[in-house]
């Protein structure tokens, strides 16, 4: 089979993570009779500095017409000076828009050789960390009604919700818990915002149509402590777009490096946006000191929910855990270990050796 593959490779260490990924792709084709095609286009900071804008429309159409994308990480220090409309991260809000992305997936797993590099005490990572949180991504805050007044002295940003807008997203991560351990996390502010009010009612409807997976609420204040007071009893969350935004990266580091963990952003169709949580770390850029892993196991859950894959992606999750079983590190995930880090090109072909 050939599929067709847009890549954003955006600022940073982010082209250098996207042929890592790209690398590891060839092998699962080569492994598995596959072809993937490849075509670059310009998003972030690096269509700025060639168009003027963050997001091309020919990087749209480019996305749209693709099985599916790929991304490395936008933004920089260069760029923050520029106005809202124009910084990179603009950019990565119109792509999820123009593609329908309403929902965002961030799996957070501990792997057992990496269990020291999580910040929890031990007894409390001993138990486990294995959730997957669905993020509602083009709603919300970050797309709702914002401004400033005449005198620049007062500013706001509106929180919005449609009962539609948060069905789909709970329908989402139903059918996902599912496939899990069968219990919903709904995290909110329902005490205190009305939009909250909504999402939790919202979620309790749905929630009767599964009546085979557990659903509880949370508040989000409470959940960012139990995040660390107890990872183990999570296991899938649905939350909105500025909850799931922060408790991600929150998850992330309980579980050992930002440098690990991938996602991916679908809507209706089997076309979707796969990229590592991370952002840009322009200060390594081109050290090669950057981690692949996240982006490598991004692509892995392309080949998933993109193509339909599911052998090629666990062979590449398989080689992801072997490598690091083996002692394998970059310099994120050194901890205490005396091992030489690896480069970044250097750990991609350790993952690509123990795809077999």
């Amino acid at each position: 089979m050939n599929y067709n593959i847009a890549l954003l490779r955006g600022d940073g260490i982010g082209p250098e993570i996207v042929d890592s990924a790209c690398r590891v792709l060839d092998k699962i084709g080569e492994k598995y009779g596959h072809k993937f095609n490849y075509t670059p286009y310009l998003m972030g900071g690096c269509a700025i500095d060639a168009t003027g804008v963050p997001l091309p429309q020919e990087t749209i159409d480019g996305c749209l017409a693709s099985d599916s994308v790929l991304l490395g990480a936008v933004g920089g220090p260069k760029w923050d000076t520029l106005p809202g409309h124009l910084r990179p991260e603009k950019g990565l809000l119109g792509i999820r828009a123009a593609l329908g992305l309403y929902t965002n997936i961030r799996p957070a797993k501990l792997y057992a050789s990496l269990s020291a590099e999580s910040p929890l005490r031990a007894d409390i990572s001993a138990r486990g960390i294995d959730l997957v949180m669905f993020r509602e991504l083009i709603g919300g805050i970050y797309f709702g009604e914002r401004g400033r007044s005449e005198d620049g002295l007062t500013a706001y940003d509106t929180e919005k919700y449609s009962t539609y807008e948060i069905e789909r997203i709970a329908h989402a991560a139903f059918k996902a818990a599912r496939l899990r351990r069968k219990k919903v996390t709904s995290i909110d502010k329902a005490n205190v915002l009305e939009s909250s009010r909504l999402w939790r009612e919202t979620v309790h409807k749905v929630a009767a149509e599964y009546p085979d997976v557990t659903c509880e609420d949370m508040l989000v204040d409470n959940a960012a402590m139990q995040l660390v007071k107890n990872p183990a009893q999570f296991d899938v969350i649905v939350t909105s777009n500025i909850f799931g935004d922060i408790l991600s990266d929150e998850a992330s580091q309980i579980t050992g490096s930002i440098g690990l963990l991938p996602s991916a952003s679908i809507g209706d169709s089997t076309r979707g946006l796969y990229e590592p949580i991370h952002g840009s770390a322009p200060d390594i850029a081109g050290t090669g000191k950057a981690n692949p892993i996240a982006t490598i196991l991004s692509a892995a859950m392309m080949l998933r929910y993109a193509f339909a894959l599911e052998t090629e992606a666990r062979a590449i999750e398989k080689a992801v855990d072997d490598v690091l079983a083996a002692g394998h590190r970059t310099g994120d995930i050194l901890g205490a270990s005396t091992v030489t880090p690896l480069s970044c090109v250097e750990m991609t072909d350790k993952i690509i050796e123990a795809i077999c």
